[in-house]
């Protein structure tokens, strides 16, 4: 392979004439390069949007060229034409922004600009940019992964872009050549050899006719055979046709071709096979005779070539078999890849070019899961060659980040093209949707591709319901409604079935009988009745749990089972204890969240103690009997208040996270508590007989009530899994 970098000898630089004879191999290095606009002196500054022809500051109606925006200046502040207040109101929800609507809020024109939040992600694509590194983002979907890798390209320091072209190897027709040229010159490279070939095409044809007009002059006037003389035509003709192939095949094939482009390329290969990944050659079915097609005029570019001086984006790594992934290692390590047919049974696997540059930036993306099938001397290129970065799903509920969301409600506005603008009112119930769905006091939720969803919604139901200009927060209350996760819309399903057949008890007293509470998805909680009864055993005594629990279920029975032994009077070694998590589905359950609902109905039935139905609870519980705190705890609240539950106990440390909606806040009382003698105390029926079982738990767990009502003994501790 050549990496030329200047033009065809033969290639007319304004696109005028050409030589007389087209080269029969890969033309010589000896031409004038013709430069591109732009790439004359390398900056320091990105390809931005003002170098794509974009008036600068037309948004706010300016005059002149301001300048260029920087690296630096990766997430710029929310513009806006209205003042903002110095001293913020900590209840302030638009973070001191005086608006009317997102018609005053300014859209930056770089992508990178509109992220919003992933501070730490930034800073690292930042870093990467300037010295062309590697990056592996790792995060739950929709924070801003795919956002922050095309946002690579226009940060990318500015490169000498190059176009690819694949020659006809007279010495072995299956190892095409290949030559880099600078951007642009490609066209006019293969545009002078189809005229070389066009003229000499041309040239041929005149000298057929004259020779079939001779032969046919002659069998006919002199010879008087009219037959033969058409059949030495025929014969004449296809002689002709077949030897011009040959001229055909001198003519390159252009396979990455960057005439038109000014910014870094960015290609996306998720899910990309591997022919569309490394590159392919396609299988020709006539490959004898003169009639087959050229090896090089077969050869296809895959997104690794085509991402050379740029970006290529592969989000969910994982799903890229292992030999794909060794390939793409090879590609990054070597700077270049050879292309051959991808398919065995192909005749294009005989085919392999030489090497074609590979020089991108590798930006791998996915879930947590992406890294256990991930190959682990691909990410140790990665990870050698350049950055790790998590991407948080949450952050710190500050004024400045109200502003920025604001600015993502007009973003979103801007993108979509067929919204209203949102009203003031309408941006704070979008924030306030935020704060809920981070699931943590004090912070906003970065799972920004959710909130669009519901933004989007609000709007089409201003736009197409109501043919409105504006979008209200009345709006965006009935968009939560229509937007409800498949989750969230069964367990609604599931909680009005259950009343339907009276399987949801929520008044009175039951023994062995406990309303837990659960979620599904990320977003709806669910009423999870617990049942348990003891019986006599014919064997070693044991705790049988049924309902498909799960590792971590299992193991939080166990932690429940050692309170219970302690605790009882009897010999529990000769009883069977039965646990059933009532209609938990086919996916059974999972996380450790219904501890304290097991103990209580153990305990209840134990003991033969009623179980208060119209409360619910959800808590995690150590050996020692202290209450840790869960997830979810939001959804979970409100599932028990639309099962008809007037109260829950949850941790109490997991107060700070319980955000629900303002219907719910009459309907259901929310118990803090920090140990399960808290939880005895509210929930079982009869003073006399519960005085003492929450006094003999108390004794023997070790943990004392009067610390202090709703204190967590625990200590600090990280939530559990819903």
């Amino acid at each position: 392979m050549s990496n030329d970098t200047e033009a065809d000898e033969n290639a007319p630089e304004t696109g005028g004439g050409v030589t007389d004879e087209a080269p029969e191999s890969p033309p010589s290095d000896d031409g004038d390069e013709v430069p591109r606009d732009g790439a004359d002196e390398p900056s320091d500054a990105p390809v931005g949007p003002d170098e794509r022809g974009e008036a600068p500051g037309s948004q706010n109606g300016q005059s002149g060229e301001p300048a260029e925006p920087t690296i630096d200046d990766l997430g710029s502040d929310v513009e806006v034409d209205a003042e903002v207040v110095e001293d913020v109101d900590e209840d302030d929800l638009l973070g001191g922004l005086r608006i009317d609507s997102t018609e005053e809020i300014d859209v930056p024109d770089r992508l990178v600009d509109q992220v919003i939040g992933q501070e730490h992600a930034r800073d690292v694509v930042m870093k990467a940019a300037k010295q062309r590194r590697h990056v592996m983002m790792i995060g739950s979907p929709g924070t801003g992964k795919s956002m922050l890798a095309k946002a690579m390209s226009e940060l990318l320091p500015p490169e000498e872009l190059q176009d690819v072209l694949v020659y006809h190897n007279p010495d072995d027709g299956n190892n095409p050549k290949v030559r880099t040229v600078p951007a642009g010159k490609g066209d006019q490279i293969v545009e002078a050899h189809k005229e070389e070939a066009r003229k000499r095409n041309q040239m041929r044809s005149f000298l057929m006719w004259i020779i079939i007009a001779i032969v046919i002059g002659y069998s006919f006037i002199i010879a008087g055979q009219v037959l033969l003389g058409i059949l030495a035509a025929g014969v004449i003709y296809l002689a002709f046709r077949y030897g011009s192939r040959g001229g055909d095949a001198m003519v390159p094939n252009l396979i990455v071709n960057n005439a038109e482009t000014t910014t870094a390329p960015f290609e996306d290969s998720t899910g990309a096979h591997a022919g569309a990944l490394l590159g392919d050659v396609r299988h020709d079915p006539f490959q004898s005779g003169g009639m087959e097609t050229p090896s090089h005029d077969r050869v296809e570019p895959g997104a690794i070539h085509k991402a050379n001086k740029g970006v290529l984006f592969i989000d969910e790594i994982n799903t890229l078999d292992i030999r794909s992934q060794q390939h793409l290692m090879t590609a990054i390590q070597e700077g270049e890849f050879s292309i051959t047919g991808q398919s065995e049974r192909s005749s294009g696997a005989m085919v392999q070019t030489e090497p074609v540059p590979t020089d991108f930036i590798m930006i791998a993306a996915g879930n947590l899961d992406a890294m256990e099938n991930m190959h682990p001397a691909l990410r140790s290129r990665i990870k050698g060659y350049g950055y790790e970065v998590y991407m948080d799903d949450t952050i710190e509920d500050t004024p400045e980040m109200r502003r920025k969301y604001a600015r993502f409600v007009a973003q979103e506005v801007a993108k979509d093209g067929r919204l209203p603008e949102y009203s003031a009112e309408a941006i704070e119930e979008v924030i306030l949707e935020a704060r809920r769905r981070a699931g943590r006091k004090g912070h906003l939720t970065l799972k920004l591709r959710n909130l669009g969803g519901l933004v989007r919604v609000a709007g089409d139901i201003a736009r197409a319901d109501e043919n409105v200009d504006i979008v209200t927060r009345q709006h965006v209350l009935q968009a939560k409604g229509r937007s409800r996760s498949i989750e969230q819309q069964l367990a609604d399903d599931y909680i009005e079935r259950r009343k339907d057949y009276e399987l949801q008890v929520s008044d009175g007293y039951q023994v062995g009988r406990v309303n837990g509470l659960a979620v599904m998805g990320e977003d709806s909680g669910i009423m999870l009745p617990v049942m348990a009864e003891v019986t006599p055993s014919q064997g070693p005594g044991e705790v049988i749990a049924t309902g498909q629990l799960k590792e971590m279920a299992q193991e939080a029975v166990s932690n429940v089972s050692a309170i219970i032994k302690k605790f009882s009077d009897e010999n529990i070694s000769e009883k069977d204890i039965h646990i059933q998590f009532v209609q938990t589905g086919g996916q059974g359950v999972d996380g450790d969240s219904a501890s304290i609902t097991v103990a209580t109905a153990v305990i209840s039935a134990l003991e033969d103690v009623g179980v208060d139905q119209s409360l619910a609870m959800t808590g995690s519980l150590s050996v020692r009997g202290d209450v840790l705190p869960v997830g979810g705890v939001t959804h979970k609240i409100e599932a028990a208040a639309k099962s008809g539950c007037t109260r829950v106990i949850i941790p109490a440390a997991n107060m700070q996270d319980v955000m629900i909606e303002e219907e719910y806040e009459e309907m259901v009382e929310i118990i803090p508590v920090s140990h399960i003698s808290e939880v005895l105390d509210i929930a079982l029926e009869g003073e006399p007989e519960k005085d003492s079982l929450v006094d003999r738990l108390k004794s023997i767990t070790g943990s004392a009530l009067s610390q202090g009502q709703g204190e967590n003994v625990s200590g600090p501790s990280s939530p559990s899994p819903q």
